[in-house]
């Protein structure tokens, strides 16, 4: 299954920093930090060879596991993450299109009627979006029956005699979300699911997992995470965008639908739309991207100690990273290629708890190797620098000779750059370069904030007396330098 979307048949090492957009499978679900693979394809295909072991600490969304399997190489994936784990095992063991699709179907005609009709209006019609300004209900929004112009009304007592129906019910298929309070991320440890949504959707998404969970594991999973990739917009997270015009200097009355950004903002002028449209969408998408694509199984473990003893195949495994490389050889991995969390640039645990709880698994707070803002976390910059620190010093054990080091990173303090000091001191690691991978998040939040970095450094670092990467061409990578780039980051 060649998911990649960097053709090494038609595009050079000079491309490598001007990466496409997500597409298909890749651009199924959001997380947050996800990463072009243009990068990792090109040094898995040039560095490594069949059967070798590429190794990511920091899994994330997991896109980086079929590029290896994709190219018969073996490959290691850790990550603290549930959710992490979960895509990653849904991007190796994706199910039949046919399959998801009929499951959706039987879904649809066991409960979509009975979702709609929390969303009924007094004349009958099935509202798709409300306009919420705080807790007064502003517009009641239905599809036409031709056309695409939406049907706005003023809410009557009936809406609100709806909404009202479902305001003491208590979810029962979600587990109690752990939240902290981190004014990065607009989260308090007062928290709680219902903060997020109204009772109306999660008794509505009550209703999906009821359905999801009467289906065999790969189906679960997928219809899960078409949950999961849906879930933002099903929240009162959706921002109502005001005044944009479509011709530059003008304004507009019209109002139009947001999305979930990177946090969890109750912005006040917000909307409620239907849960199943949410649904649908995301599962129209999943089955078209699944009709592209050849879906190929491989071998999946969740422990380390199979793989070594074969070929092929893949070991994705929720752990605290460090406690795993610990049981690894010496000199057992060719190619280490990772994007861990970037100093307190986003706190990856707290933000995918949503999801976690959404698929009801357990996180382990405390192993998370990051920075965060939630005092009580007790996360901090000294303490992540150590980690760091321990990571390289087992990254150099378990590196072969002729292996390499990719690391994803960007900081805007010195203080975020100061575990690269072991480059300098006590590491067999020698630093060889580094050059900057542009993307967008396609985020409001990371495209418009002021300071928002629109790009990370991939450093590249190679054994002391390799000789790997004499003659490399990366200097032909744009922006490509020698130099550990802290200076240039927080100049």
């Amino acid at each position: 299954m060649q998911q990649t979307l960097f053709d090494m048949d038609t595009k050079t090492v000079e491309d490598i920093s001007n990466p496409d957009t997500y597409k298909g499978i890749y651009s199924f679900h959001k997380y947050w930090g996800k990463k072009p693979t243009e990068s990792i394809a090109y040094f898995i295909q040039h560095y490594t060879n069949e059967s070798d072991i590429v190794l990511d600490p920091f899994l994330g969304s997991g896109l980086i596991s079929s590029e290896c399997l994709s190219r018969n190489r073996r490959f290691i994936g850790v990550d603290l993450n549930p959710f992490s784990i979960e895509h990653t095992n849904f991007i190796l063991d994706l199910p039949n299109p046919d399959s998801y699709i009929k499951a959706f179907y039987e879904i649809e005609k066991s409960i979509k009627d009975k979702i709609n009709s929390s969303y009924i209006l007094e004349n009958g019609k099935i509202a798709s979006h409300y306009l919420w300004e705080k807790d007064v209900l502003k517009q009641v929004w239905r599809r036409p029956e031709t056309g695409r112009s939406r049907v706005e009304t003023e809410p009557t007592q009936f809406d609100i005699n709806q909404i009202n129906n479902y305001s003491n019910y208590n979810v029962k298929n979600i587990r109690k979300a752990t939240f902290f309070t981190n004014s990065r991320i607009n989260s308090k440890s007062s928290m709680s699911i219902s903060d997020l949504f109204t009772r109306r959707a999660l008794y509505n998404i009550d209703l999906l997992i009821d359905e999801i969970k009467k289906y065999p594991p790969v189906i679960q999973r997928a219809l899960l995470l078409t949950l999961t990739s849906s879930s933002g917009q099903m929240s009162s997270m959706v921002f109502a965008i005001t005044g944009r015009g479509k011709t530059k200097n003008q304004t507009s009355e019209k109002i139009e639908v947001g999305s979930w950004v990177i946090g969890f903002w109750r912005p006040e002028l917000h909307f409620e739309i239907n849960v199943w449209n949410c649904f649908e969408s995301r599962a129209k998408k999943l089955y078209k991207a699944l009709q592209e694509i050849e879906i190929v199984k491989y071998p999946v473990y969740n422990s380390i100690d199979p793989l070594l003893k074969e070929n092929k195949g893949a070991s994705i495994i929720n752990s605290n990273c460090l406690d795993i490389m610990k049981l690894l050889p010496s000199k057992s991995i060719k190619l280490i290629c990772t994007d861990p969390p970037h100093s307190d640039r986003i706190p990856y645990l707290e933000l995918s708890e949503l999801w976690n709880s959404i698929l009801n698994k357990d996180v382990h707070f405390n192993d998370e190797i990051i920075v965060s803002n939630a005092k009580e976390r007790n996360k901090n910059k000294k303490n992540y620098n150590e980690d760091m620190k321990s990571l390289i010093k087992e990254s150099s054990r378990i590196l072969a000779d002729d292996g390499l080091f990719l690391l994803y990173y960007n900081a805007r303090d010195k203080q975020s750059w100061k575990f690269m000091e072991i480059f300098e001191t006590t590491s067999d690691l020698h630093f060889v370069g580094a050059f900057p991978m542009e993307y967008s998040a396609n985020s409001v939040v990371q495209d418009n904030r002021k300071g928002g970095m629109k790009t990370d450094y991939v450093l590249v670092m190679k054994h002391k007396n390799s000789i790997i990467l004499d003659n490399h061409e990366l200097d032909k990578i744009p922006g490509w330098i020698t130099t550990i780039p802290k200076i240039e980051a927080v100049a």
